[in-house]
């Protein structure tokens, strides 16, 4: 120590880009820095223990990002390998379901000609190709801390402190967090990062903008019959068992070794506190539309994860002095397609681009103004503009009229270019929309069978997360009086039914409702941060490498 109760100085690095995430959008930025120029350094911090391992998506992938960053993958030994071969899309009923024509969806819901994947696999591999081209990649340091220069630019990051106890006391095996210096700091840590929601705040970076909006996506991997397995099969699915004005929606892809992703999507702007998306997605299952697909299967991995759903109207700037935001941590993600890595890996490289540019004519740390200008005209603004009105149609008119009027939307822009409803407004955040318990209806959801259906915890078990219990809670929680006034004798305590990982429960201590937060189950979702009714609870990073290890998911 420096002296008595203060912490010794950050020991610092120095390199020309630093980039936040190993995801798709950050390795990209990575590869393609390297690509433009092999003597820029650059670094490319990950909370997660390995790269891929903190990686939750779907995935059917549009191998566009793919075909600009690295031109010669197809004929090389990649992870992507199971091309889409049949493309379904049922509308469920409680007991029933209508297959929609094929011929009836617009032409960017057609998923020929993109491949289905494990995208934390994916990472795995885009890792091993950064780092061959110089990249640095310092997995289990999560970017805890901007960090800026006396004129409020940003400069860098500083990692988290480790070995910190739950007293908020450095304990014997302290380790002060590493300042990570940069002529640019690229965020990309995808959805409800808290570095992104720093610079968004700190610069205003939403301010014009349309409030952000997400939804949680919850998804198990399953290893099936043989004879039930049909690779390349992709499969969505809208309605049952959500009610009409509740927005989500089901996946199921069949790619490699017998295994099958299925996953369930619920908007978060729901309105009821009792809904449950981990039980609506237990209940998707037992449909006769895809309950056969698991018998004599076993249930190998689970995860959850907030996405984004805001598209072109929510999109921050992306610039500030210093750094810009990427991929989802800027909402890149295509809502109807339920797809947004491609969007990701575009906006990492030319992100990248307008970064490499600056250097070379000796600028840093101010705004790649250029960055921000360009996304709106570029693959990726194309792919948002045309979905634009999706989102908020079904949130105005439900599920039935919002998707065929999403859809007749959809259509008139690829036909004319043009929208009949221009560009509509999502309203509010997703934290507002919460009635008070006592204007909604409970729901009753069934008991698990162990079999087809689960428990919460038995799901966390399949995550591999992990948590040192003997470090400051990273779930934080601003004022405890709010949370129980309101969360608890308002809304019914929605924290313990919205947690797809069992983390927040109300319990009966001495005749008086506590609120109990395990922050051990926690799988890094971020729904909390999003859907508390008073925001009132933050996620922040743990120490490096903690939360979910992910395994082909």
């Amino acid at each position: 120590m420096t002296e008595e109760g203060a912490l010794p100085e950050r020991e610092s690095m120095e390199y020309d880009v630093v980039v936040i995430g190993a995801g798709p959008a950050g390795l990209s930025a990575a590869i393609r820095l390297k690509q433009i120029d092999p003597d820029l350094s650059v670094v490319v911090l990950e909370k997660a223990s390995e790269v891929g391992a903190h990686i939750l998506s779907g995935a059917v992938i549009d191998p566009i990002g793919l075909d600009r960053l690295l031109p010669g993958w197809r004929s090389e030994e990649t992870p992507v390998r199971t091309p889409v071969t049949e493309d379904r899309f049922l509308y469920l009923g409680p007991s029933g379901a209508i297959r929609l024509p094929n011929f009836m969806m617009p032409k960017l819901m057609d998923n020929h000609g993109n491949f289905i994947v494990s995208l934390g696999s994916v990472c795995r591999w885009l890792g091993e190709r950064a780092e061959a081209l110089g990249v640095e990649i310092y997995p289990g340091f999560a970017a805890a801390e901007i960090l800026t220069d006396a004129g409020g630019r940003v400069i860098g990051v500083a990692t988290g402190d480790m070995g910190i106890g739950r007293d908020g006391e450095p304990g014997p095996n302290f380790q002060r967090g590493m300042a990570l210096l940069g002529k640019y700091t690229l965020v990309a840590e995808g959805a409800r990062g808290s570095i992104a929601k720093d610079v968004i705040r700190r610069f205003a970076l939403d301010e014009g903008r349309d409030p952000p909006k997400f939804g949680i996506g919850l998804k198990e991997l399953w290893e099936v019959d043989p004879a039930r397995h049909r690779p390349g099969l992709v499969q969505h699915s809208f309605g049952w068992p959500l009610d009409g004005r509740t927005g989500g929606g089901s996946f199921l892809y069949h790619f490699e070794e017998n295994l099958v992703s299925v996953g369930f999507v619920v908007h978060l702007n729901y309105a009821n506190p009792y809904l449950s998306p981990f039980e609506e997605f237990q209940r998707f299952k037992t449909h006769e539309a895809v309950r056969d697909l698991f018998e004599g299967g076993r249930r190998i991995g689970y995860g959850a994860r907030a996405i984004t759903e805001g598209g072109w109207q929510s999109v921050p700037k992306l610039a500030f002095p210093g750094g810009a935001l990427v991929g989802c941590a800027a909402g890149f993600v295509n809502v109807p397609r339920i797809k947004g890595s491609h969007n990701a890996m575009l906006s990492g490289m030319l992100a990248a681009e307008h970064a490499a540019a600056a250097i070379a004519a000796g600028r840093a740390h101010d705004e790649l103004a250029g960055y921000d200008e360009a996304w709106r005209d570029s693959e990726i603004g194309r792919d948002l503009k045309r979905v634009r009105n999706v989102k908020p149609l079904w949130s105005k008119y439900g599920t039935v009229g919002g998707v065929v009027l999403g859809g007749l939307d959809m259509w008139t822009n690829e036909l004319f270019g043009a929208s009949l409803f221009g560009t509509l407004r999502h309203g509010k955040p997703d934290s507002a929309t919460l009635v008070p318990a006592g204007k909604a209806k409970k729901i009753d959801y069934p008991k698990p069978d162990g079999t087809l259906t689960f428990d919460r915890l038995s799901s966390v078990f399949l995550s591999n997360t992990n948590h040192e219990e003997d470090q400051p809670v990273h779930l934080r929680l601003a004022d405890p009086v709010l949370q129980k006034a309101s969360e608890h004798d308002v809304f019914a305590g929605p924290s313990a039914r919205y947690c797809p990982a069992g983390v927040y429960e109300w319990v009966e201590e001495a005749g008086d409702p506590k609120f109990v937060i395990n922050a051990q189950n926690c799988v890094h979702c971020k729904t909390c941060d999003i859907k508390d009714p008073n925001g009132n609870i933050t996620w922040v990073p743990p120490q490096g490498g903690e939360g979910p290890v992910y395994l082909k998911m």
